[in-house]
C-alpha cells in the first residue's frame, strides 16, 4: 500500500535535524559564492545572507541542544593542547613559505 504525504510525519527531532542540515548546506553554498564573487555589491549581499543563515543555524542548534537532541562531549585538555600544537606547526610552515 502506497503512503501519502499525510501519512508521513517527521518527529520534532527529525524536523530540527533536517532544518539544521539545510542551513549548513546553504552556508556552504554562500561560502562558495562569497569566495568566487568578483564584485563588491554581490559579495556584500552574499555575506549578508551567509550571516543570516549562520544565525539561523545556531538558533536551530541551540534548540536541539536544549531539547536534548544534540549531545556535546567536552574535549579533554590533552586533545585541545594537541590540536593547538598541530595548528601552530602548520602556521609556522605557512609563514616559512
Amino acid at each position: 500500500m502506497k503512503q501519502s504525504k499525510k501519512d508521513i510525519t517527521l518527529s520534532e527531532k527529525d524536523a530540527l535535524q533536517d532544518m539544521l542540515d539545510i542551513e549548513k548546506l546553504l552556508m556552504n553554498y554562500y561560502n562558495a559564492a562569497l569566495t568566487e564573487g568578483s564584485c563588491k555589491p554581490f559579495r556584500k549581499e552574499i555575506l549578508k545572507n551567509f550571516t543570516s543563515h549562520a544565525e539561523t543555524q545556531f538558533t536551530i542548534f541551540e534548540q536541539m541542544l536544549s531539547r536534548g537532541y544534540y549531545e556535546l562531549q567536552p574535549a579533554e585538555q590533552k586533545t585541545v593542547d594537541e590540536k593547538s600544537e598541530t595548528y601552530k606547526k602548520v602556521l609556522k610552515q605557512i609563514k616559512a613559505c
